[in-house]
């Protein structure tokens, strides 16, 4: 199975920070979909060059699990990028995380260096796929929603603490616990921006790892508004995020009742079905609960 179909399909999007064996070992071997191995926020900066080393290591050494493993690395406008890249590209990952992209122009410009870096290393030039991290700078609040066809794109996600600091605030939280406005907003052009580019949109962590009641309760939350997968930072994370964003037997028979009912009425476009009234966007979601079952 490739990256892109991998992608398409994740539920769970675990970390692991780059210059640790033992974790990244760790997230390897646990049920995470996909396994993002860092270089930019788990790594301090005098780690880093010995970091790219290891991850560098860790990716030829599991070769065979090529479509699940993926590196976030430092920003594209960062003076750690292009080392990163130079490092890792040939170790053959399946995809990256950029974070903190400031619009599509970013994006783009990494397209560019990956496919210069993939012919060097006889690798398939466009294979190495892209989730981004859609709201972590000022700048790419404005953009969610300028991504469609940007090559490699195959998931968006948001985040809430880059962007507080960047715009001075001295918490995101209110005082239930709950996100402020703004990073309301940010997850919602997440959402929407995603919907635009045609790609999943993966809500960002739970930061307490310990705390699986609000962990479910979240991945709950968001599934229902769209979102397709969720980001991990522990191991133990991984399995309550994997069954909410699976479909439930009663939404799978469900869905698979919605689109018998029109298959068997091709000529209605508005159907009665336990006392509601179901039209096209019904059947579309009912289809989009079946092919959740296919990936």
């Amino acid at each position: 199975m490739s990256a892109s179909d991998v992608a398409a399909g994740a539920r769970s999007w675990l970390f692991a920070p780059g210059d640790s064996d033992h974790k990244m070992g760790k997230a390897l071997g646990s049920a995470a979909d996909i396994v993002i191995v860092d270089l930019e926020d788990a790594v301090a900066e005098t780690e880093k060059p010995v970091a790219r080393e290891r991850v560098a290591e860790f990716l030829m050494a599991n070769a065979n699990q090529r479509s699940r493993l993926w590196v976030r690395i430092n920003p594209v406008q960062s003076k750690h990028a292009l080392h990163d890249l130079a490092k890792i590209v040939p170790a053959a990952p399946g995809g990256l995380m950029l974070p903190k992209p400031r619009g599509r122009a970013d994006v783009e410009l990494l397209d560019h260096y990956l496919s210069a870096l993939e012919a060097t290393a006889a690798i398939a030039i466009g294979s190495t796929q892209l989730i981004i991290v859609a709201t972590e700078t000022p700048q790419a609040m404005f953009t969610t929603g300028s991504y469609e066809g940007v090559p490699r794109l195959v998931a968006m996600t948001w985040g809430a603490e880059d962007i507080a600091t960047a715009i001075g605030a001295i918490s995101n939280r209110l005082d239930d616990g709950s996100y402020d406005f703004t990073y309301k907003l940010a997850r919602s052009l997440c959402l929407t921006g995603a919907a635009v580019a045609g790609v999943p949109a993966i809500e960002t962590v739970h930061a307490d790892f310990r705390d699986e009641v609000g962990l479910r309760a979240l991945a709950a939350e968001v599934r229902r508004a769209g979102f397709r997968g969720m980001l991990a930072i522990h191991p133990a994370q991984v399995d309550p995020i994997n069954e909410a964003f699976t479909p439930s037997e009663a939404e799978v028979a469900n869905a698979s009742e919605i689109v018998g009912l029109f298959a068997a009425n091709p000529g209605l476009g508005a159907i009665g079905y336990k006392g509601e009234m179901l039209d096209l966007p019904h059947l579309t979601r009912a289809r989009a609960v079946l092919a959740r079952m296919k990936t």
